[in-house]
């Protein structure tokens, strides 16, 4: 306290004597004592909080409806409709669920979701794309590297880990987060009958994935928990994050194919068999079939949303180089404009491509080598030539393709 002055000062605020209160500190121009600061503090306080409050309350009416998030997917991704429509809806009830009130009674349990798709048929797009629209975090990991705790790779709790850079290491946003996790087929368990060795990359993992899915506080190792082990975690609640996962099931088809011919038996067996779509068995997914696969019940129960990609057929293909924000055409004629050259693909060169992904079962994906093939040479040549224009013809597109012996990517 300040030495006693002649006359007693008051206090500007609340005008209490220097008598009355603790201590009465002394600024240019006037007083405060120490109740108007802790109560200034309380003020100042409540009110950041409250503002904290209202940027993460999620307000519906501002949020993409699942219409609206399908179309902005349709924009960069041909066809897939069901899982535009399965993806749309699991991404608009997890804000509601952000969103819910506290008081309420009837609390919304998270639906966390499985795509099934071969390869190239974007499921890993799928993500990626409608990582641009989200207001939460949102990371993609892959599955083929996790291992169980204690052996060479990484643990479970990496994913959250990636999620917390994401979020700027800020836990009440990482806990509100989307992770997709990719390539979950690749843990599955290596035979239908538990192993009387570890399964440390498989059965394991996907023991140890189930408190991440189902929601439980997580010890996460921020920089990673086996190159810095002295380091202090961070706990992580994953009840409010939602889980979606991906995976090429590669052979399930043949577990779909037994189960429904099995669960006939007589006549109506093979009226049955004659309405199956052979070309696109897994539209008849079933949990059943991931179990026989070699995903165990638990994790299948973690994971209630169902869903399929459909194998992309010629239409698809010839879509897919051309229409999408991101289509493959419209990145090269981009490439190109940018060095004041206009670049032309003839029709029938769209056509060669598509034949080959088809040939050789390259998928989407395939798409881009197949064109980045065609066009290295004159990526290598145009920028230093004085050309304007330059159209690629179905003559040229053949000859870069045999030179180049494409036929090396062709899957067994």
């Amino acid at each position: 306290m300040t030495k006693k002055r002649a006359i007693e000062q008051r206090c500007s605020f609340c005008g209490r004597l220097e008598s009355e209160v603790a201590v009465m500190l002394v600024g240019i121009d006037g007083f405060i004592c120490d109740q108007c600061v802790d109560l200034s503090y309380d003020v100042i306080h409540r009110m950041q909080n409250d503002k904290s409050k209202q940027e993460k309350e999620f307000q519906l009416t501002a949020l993409p409806k699942p219409a609206e998030i399908k179309r902005f997917l349709d924009e960069y991704i041909i066809g897939q409709d069901d899982a535009k429509r399965y993806l749309s809806v699991a991404v608009y009830n997890h804000y509601k669920r952000l969103s819910q009130a506290t008081a309420d009674d009837v609390e919304i349990e998270k639906s966390n979701i499985i795509m099934v798709g071969h390869t190239g048929t974007g499921k890993t797009l799928m993500a990626r794309t409608i990582a641009k629209i989200l207001k939460v975090p949102f990371t993609i990991v892959d599955a083929t590297v996790l291992t169980e705790a204690g052996y060479v790779g990484e643990d479970v709790e990496s994913l959250l880990a990636r999620l917390l850079q994401v979020a700027d290491y800020k836990v009440e946003d990482a806990e509100r987060g989307i992770v997709f996790i990719d390539e979950i087929d690749k843990i599955a368990r290596k035979g239908d009958n538990p192993s009387i060795t570890r399964d440390v990359s498989g059965e394991g993992v996907q023991q140890g994935l189930l408190k991440l899915l189902e929601g439980s506080v997580v010890n996460v190792p921020p920089q990673g928990g086996r190159k810095h082990p002295e380091q202090k975690m961070i706990a992580v609640n994953t009840k409010n994050i939602l889980f979606i996962c991906g995976g090429a099931f590669d052979g399930i088809e043949k577990k779909i194919a037994q189960r429904l011919n099995t669960h006939v038996v007589g006549y109506n067996t093979v009226q049955r068999a004659q309405t199956l779509d052979k070309d696109n068995m897994l539209q008849y997914i079933a949990p059943q079939d991931l179990k026989s696969f070699g995903l165990i019940p638990e994790i299948i129960g973690r994971l209630p949303i169902l869903t399929y990609l459909s194998p992309l057929n010629r239409a698809a293909l010839r879509a897919i180089l051309t229409e999408p924000k991101n289509s493959i055409i419209k990145q090269y004629t981009k490439l190109l404009a940018m060095d004041g050259v206009q670049l032309t693909f003839e029709d029938e060169v769209l056509d060669y491509v598509v034949d080959k992904a088809i040939e050789y079962k390259l998928g989407a994906r395939g798409l881009r080598s197949i064109v980045e093939t065609i066009m290295m040479d004159v990526m290598y040549d145009i920028p230093s030539a004085r050309l304007t224009t330059y159209n690629v013809t179905l003559e040229y597109a053949n000859h870069q393709l045999e030179k180049a012996n494409l036929a090396r990517l062709q899957i067994a």
